[in-house]
Order: C-alpha cells, then structure tokens, then sequence
C-alpha cells in the first residue's frame, strides 16, 4: 500500500513539472511600473502638442483601470535628427521599458530599432510612417501606429473638386493654386503634396503659381509665404493648400492682410482640424481641413504599447482614417476602431488603391 502511494506521488510531481514545461497565458500584471521614453520631433507643433497631452492623459487613465503606473519621459528633438538620436538612445541607455517615437526623420528609424532590439525594448513609431524595410528588423516588437498621408492629400483634393465651381473662381477653366509644403524629405508633406493635386485634377485642370513652398510646418512661415504669393499673383491665386493646418492658418492671416474672402474670392484647405480652425470652418471663414486624428491615434498607441509591455507580439501597422471637415460637426472626437495590417497586406492595398 505504501509502495502504491510513492508511485502515484511520484507520478503526480512528474505531471505537475511537465505542466510547468508548457506555456501559460500571460496573466495581466498588476501593480507594475513600467519606464516609457517619449521622444517628440519638435513641440512646437500644434498637432504634437495635442497628441502628447492627450497620450499622457490616456496612460494615467489605464494605469488608473489596471493598477499599474506609466511613467512617461518626454523629449523634445527640437525637430533635428542628432538630437533625438541621441536622446533615444539615452532612453536605452537607462533601460526604458518601451520606446515611443515620433521621429525628426523616419529614415533614421534603424539604427535605433536595431539598438532598442539588442537592448530588448519594444518601439512604438507613430506620426511619422518609416518605409517598409524599417517595419521588418524586428517583427512583432516594432510597430507604427498612425494614418495614410496618401488619404489626407485625396481628401484635400476632393474639397476643392467638390464646390460648386470647383476652386475655378474666375471662370478660366482651370485652378491656380498655391501649395505650402511642410519640411523636406517628410513623407506626410510629399504624399499630401501630390495626391491633393492628382485628386483636383480628376475634375479639373490646375496650374501651381511659383512653385510649391517649404513651410517646415511652421505658422509664421506659412503666412509669409502666402503674403508674397498673395502680392505677386494678386487675384489670380484661386486656391491654397496647406500640408497641415498650423501654416493654414498663416495663410489666413496674410489672406485677411490682403483683403481677400475666403470661401469668396480664395479657398483654403489644410489638415490636422486644429480647434481654431475648427472653428473658422464654424464661421464660414475657412474651406476644409482634413482630421488628423490625434485623440485615437494616441490611444491606440497607449493601448498597443501596453500589449507589448506585457510580452505580446503585435502587428507591424495600426492604422486610423482621417476625416473630411468641412463643418465643426465632422471634427467631433471619438473613440473609434483601428485596422490591423500585415506588411503583405499593406503593400497589396497600396497597389491596388494607389498603383504603387
């Protein structure tokens, strides 16, 4: 009887080491502190500024429903690539949990993530899309979390193709537009640059007037290049597009400057739905802007950075829609779903819906 119950022991421990052996779900941890760096191109950029904000709310705000603690350490590249270079690689110095980068220029994606990887920090890339070489060095701990530049550009294009006289305000048959252009080599600036002009002329023909203008994404920049545009070609400028809102709004002031109307007598169209434009759109005093989505695109990159935090292998892709605002109504905040896209699925949806 003895001798039985030794073999059924010894037959139990020999169970209970081979369940051991087999892979249990990971049980969410409670109580942690996890070290997130936080590296941002520039601050002074009014989109970023509501994006960070709204990142550092949402962590306190899960970390509140989870009963961990995200502490969050922000960097400001001051929108040069060997600063926060080397600011990131402080963050790995120290030994970050996670890496969350909003890079000065995605073309230097690698060298980090190569380095985040020997270090073992998952990366979070957001804003900014990296090409899809940079996607593949490290599968399943580096994603990006962001939305199509290529959308915003065809949406921008459509508002004006969508008036009435499709931006021909003189009646000539054609656009004569100006284009205000964020910082060289950014992929946002280039794919908005093109598609919102590929999209307008689908309607109707266009003519830029001068050539298209580098803004480096900044307000002061933007209304100094519309003032010179505005006193060289006078009425003959029709349209203005701007990569994103903040120059816009630049544009406004020189527009005004200038007495011309907007929605009258010159259109203006810009992305990011910043609140004082959404509220110019309110009073009529402003074309269109094209929503992008700060709130849930922060929000998804809190929730994916968690995930990873947690040992999980994510996708390579995240990605929100921008909106279309043409009215305070369509830039209204919520929280909405991503879509999750393999590399070989991102890459089909490019050919098939852009050719590339």
């Amino acid at each position: 009887m003895r001798k039985g119950f030794k073999i059924v022991a010894a037959f139990l421990m020999l169970f209970t080491s081979f369940i051991g052996l087999v892979k249990q779900p990971k049980v969410h941890a409670e109580g942690q502190t996890y070290e997130i760096g936080v590296a941002i191109y520039q601050y002074n950029d009014n989109f970023m500024t509501l994006f960070r904000n709204e990142l550092e709310a949402y962590f306190k705000e899960l970390g509140e429903a989870d009963g961990n603690t995200y502490n969050l350490e922000f960097q400001d590249g001051k929108n040069d690539q060997a600063t926060q270079t080397e600011q990131l690689n402080n963050f790995i110095a120290q030994g970050k949990d996670l890496l969350i980068a909003n890079l000065v220029d995605p073309t230097g994606a690698d060298q980090i993530i190569l380095n985040a990887q020997s270090a073992d920090i998952p990366v979070v890339l957001i804003n900014r899309e990296p090409s899809i070489e940079t996607m593949e060095l490290w599968p399943g701990k580096t994603t990006y979390v962001g939305v199509d530049a290529r959308q915003s550009g065809v949406y921008q294009g459509e508002m004006i193709a969508e008036l009435d006289n499709h931006g021909d305000i003189n009646g000539d048959g054609k656009v004569n537009y100006l284009m205000i252009m964020g910082d060289a080599g950014n992929v946002d600036a280039e794919q908005r640059t093109q598609y919102s002009v590929e999209t307008l002329e689908k309607t109707i023909p266009t003519e830029i007037l001068g050539e298209a203008q580098r803004g480096n994404w900044d307000q002061a920049k933007g209304q100094e290049i519309a003032a010179n545009a505005l006193s060289q070609f006078g009425d003959d400028l029709e349209v203005i597009f701007s990569n994103n809102d903040g120059m816009a709004l630049g544009a406004v002031q020189a527009i005004n400057g200038a007495g011309r109307k907007i929605n009258e007598d010159i259109y203006i169209v810009g992305v990011d739905a910043l609140p004082e434009v959404v509220e110019l759109l309110g009073k009529g005093e402003f074309t269109g802007t094209v929503l992008n989505d700060h709130f849930n695109q922060s929000h998804t990159a809190a929730e994916i950075a968690i995930k990873l935090l947690q040992g999980e292998e994510v996708a390579p892709y995240f990605w929100h829609d921008y909106i279309k605002a043409t009215k305070p109504e369509d830039a209204e905040l919520k929280r909405l779903d991503y879509r999750e896209e393999s590399i070989e699925d991102y890459q089909n949806r490019l050919k098939e819906t852009y050719g590339e």
